[in-house]
């Protein structure tokens, strides 16, 4: 199996949706807390296709087939969609403050 990296690229906020829609919380993601003010991306790798330690669980649901299929050598997702065929862009389900993450094949 391969080994796959997965980066934090970029967290988006919606506060016009969280105005209208979410009630208040006291803890949101922490994923990518400080990335845009020191412009490093913080990075996970999976191995044997399992969830890395310290990855968000509700993010991993929305990426696990993919890193799956990329561990087990697969790719070329939707016909050519990425640059990269050993990678895939995917963002998690937060619908407020989604965090989008690269994830690509490094062995």
């Amino acid at each position: 199996m391969k080994k796959v990296k997965i980066t934090a690229i970029r967290k988006v906020r919606y506060d016009d949706l969280m105005a209208k829609y979410e009630n208040p919380i006291e803890h949101t993601c922490d994923v990518c807390e400080g990335l845009l003010s020191s412009r490093r991306r913080k990075s996970w790798v999976s191995e044997d296709g399992k969830c890395p330690d310290g990855h968000c669980p509700e993010a991993w649901k929305t990426m696990k087939e993919f890193v799956e299929a990329l561990a087990n050598g697969e790719g070329n997702f939707y016909d050519g969609w990425m640059k990269n065929p050993y990678s895939a862009m995917i963002s998690c389900n937060d619908g407020y403050r989604p965090v989008s993450f690269y994830i690509e094949t490094i062995e």
